[in-house]
């Protein structure tokens, strides 16, 4: 089943948005959960990694941090973007400036005022060159006033086209933005106090104590490597009133068939069955399971830094393109309604003016050819001077299906290309994460979920001077029409789609990464939970009006 997130950019004028209004989910029949009412039980397979807001980037941390905090609007049930901490924000008729008109009496969960200088302090604070955020990229990339010259470290903080005026965040951008909208709910944007963030130093974040929450929940017990946290309602959230349920319990649960088994004895609201194709084909005609909206990628990339030589050559990065059997992966690793890849961009994420999905629009051609792959490969050998070739892939040692993948992609690599040798190496979901920043790899195996609804989440990811460009190659002709996109274009879902499609293209020419497949998930959830909200690009799920009957 295709889910589908429409988004249409941000049109030029007054916007006004209509108060939030609490959200329901589809219901079924009856679950054998029998835990508190007035509680959620959750899992997450492995543990989360920070609560720094600007720091943040990782899927898991982010549920802790979206759901303990607020932004200025957050996505309803629908996928829309409703008032939250912001009473309404208007655009000017150029785009160029967002005006949020902040609610009366905002408080962070200590009881102290909330107020505009704390949006204008995290929008400088991620864009600071001495916090080293990750994400600072998309200040810049969403035209903010002056971004890409602060993050550069040429003007300072100051100078950030975010200012306070009163109980209002003014933000000025040098062009329009088509995303700068859904960014105002995105969790690296959530308010921060700075007197909080600078009195606890280099502790920030890193234990439940050592942050201050903005949203409807607050985290407990979390030590910084604890497996298991709890969300616990704030008093001080502007409409706690609304926020039914008490407490929500997140534990980490790495095995997938332990989920499921604690599901059915009643320890968990939730658990997904798309772990392995095992534990989908046993569960899938469950009548508890739901569909979980995601628009999300796996892929390879590769290190072309010059420490992996044999990388360095065009012809073996695509001959090694062309020995993955896409297809292959996903009936061998993840038969679980996920489908081979065809381009970086998932379907589900954007469609176009006539109806196309942007996935389609783009995707460049990518086939499984052995007789192809065997003849560059031997070609790049050649060119390397060279007869055989060692690569060590990296991926998590927490997920069954990445094993899978890795174990499918050296049989059918090794048979299809003589002279290769492909390694396995299994880490850490978190050290994976720091072995892709600091290149520590040959191949790695990546998964990557939009951030919002629209192309330039996933096709800012391969710019020169993206932090997330593991492979850090670099292409002027693809920053170029990533540019485009982003500026030129940035108003013209159409254009804007023409210049993704030869940013595509290029990535495939030159097999810079390599899209392995579409990931779809199921889930085993309990029908008796309402107002649950699952978000298919930025905070995967929401519990703000989430409630057991």
């Amino acid at each position: 089943m295709k889910i589908t997130s429409n988004w249409k950019r941000v049109g030029l004028g007054a916007v006004t948005l209509l108060s939030a209004v609490t959200l329901a989910a589809c219901g079924g029949s009856s679950s054998s959960s029998s835990s508190s009412k007035n509680e959620i039980n959750w899992c997450i397979p492995t543990e989360i990694n920070t609560l720094d807001i600007s720091k943040n980037t990782d899927t898991y941390s982010s549920i802790a941090i979206g759901n303990s905090g607020s932004n200025l609007l957050r996505r309803d049930k629908k996928g829309e973007l409703k008032p939250d901490l912001a009473e309404k924000v208007e655009v000017s008729d150029d785009g160029l400036t967002y005006t949020a008109t902040l609610r009366d009496n905002l408080k962070w969960s200590d009881g102290s005022d909330l107020t505009a200088e704390d949006f204008v302090y995290t929008w400088q604070r991620i864009v600071d060159p001495t916090t080293a955020s990750e994400y600072a990229y998309l200040a810049s990339d969403a035209h903010v006033l002056n971004a890409e010259e602060v993050i550069a470290g040429t003007k300072s903080v100051d100078e950030l086209g975010v200012k306070a005026d009163g109980n209002k965040v003014i933000f000025t951008l040098s062009s329009p933005s088509p995303q700068f909208m859904s960014l105002l709910s995105f969790t690296n944007f959530m308010p921060q106090s700075k007197a909080f963030v600078e009195k606890a130093g280099a502790d920030y974040g890193t234990n439940s104590d050592k942050a201050l929450y903005s949203g409807p929940y607050t985290v407990e017990d979390w030590n910084g490597t604890s497996g298991t946290f709890k969300l616990v309602k704030n008093k001080y959230y502007w409409d706690a009133d609304n926020v039914k349920n008490e407490k929500v319990i997140i534990q980490t649960i790495k095995k997938p068939d332990t989920a499921v088994q604690m599901y059915k004895d009643g320890e968990l609201d939730a658990a997904g069955i798309s772990g392995t194709e095992a534990i989908y084909n046993a569960n899938k005609n469950n009548k508890d399971v739901v569909q979980v909206p995601e628009a999300t990628t796996s892929y390879l990339v590769y290190n072309e830094t010059g420490t992996v030589p044999a990388l360095t050559n065009t012809k073996i990065r695509q001959a090694l393109n062309l020995a993955t059997d896409r297809e292959g992966i996903v009936k061998a690793a993840i038969d679980t309604g996920s489908k081979a890849a065809t381009a970086l961009v998932p379907y589900g994420l954007e469609t176009l003016p006539d109806g196309t999905d942007l996935t389609d629009y783009v995707e460049p051609g990518y086939s499984y050819d052995e007789k192809e792959a065997t003849k560059l490969f031997k070609e790049g050998l050649a060119e390397l001077g060279t007869d055989s070739v060692k690569l060590t892939i990296t991926s998590d040692a927490d997920s069954p299906v990445a094993k899978a993948t890795v174990d499918y992609l050296k049989q059918t690599w090794e048979e299809a290309l003589p002279g290769l040798t492909v390694e396995e190496k299994f880490v850490t979901f978190k050290q994976r994460l720091e072995d892709t920043k600091n290149q520590n790899f040959d191949v790695a195996l990546v998964l990557w979920g939009g951030d919002y609804p629209e192309g330039s989440t996933f096709y800012g990811l391969f710019t020169s001077n993206s932090s997330y460009n593991y492979g850090k190659f670099s292409n002027t002709d693809y920053d170029a029409a990533y540019k485009k996109a982003i500026t030129t274009d940035a108003l013209d879902p159409e254009a804007a789609a023409e210049d993704y499609k030869e940013a595509e293209k290029i990535l495939y020419e030159n097999a810079y990464y390599n899209p392995i497949y579409f990931r779809s998930t199921e889930s085993l959830q309990n029908p008796s939970l309402k107002g649950l909200v699952r978000n298919s690009t930025g905070l995967s799920v929401d519990f703000t009006y989430a409630y057991k009957e």
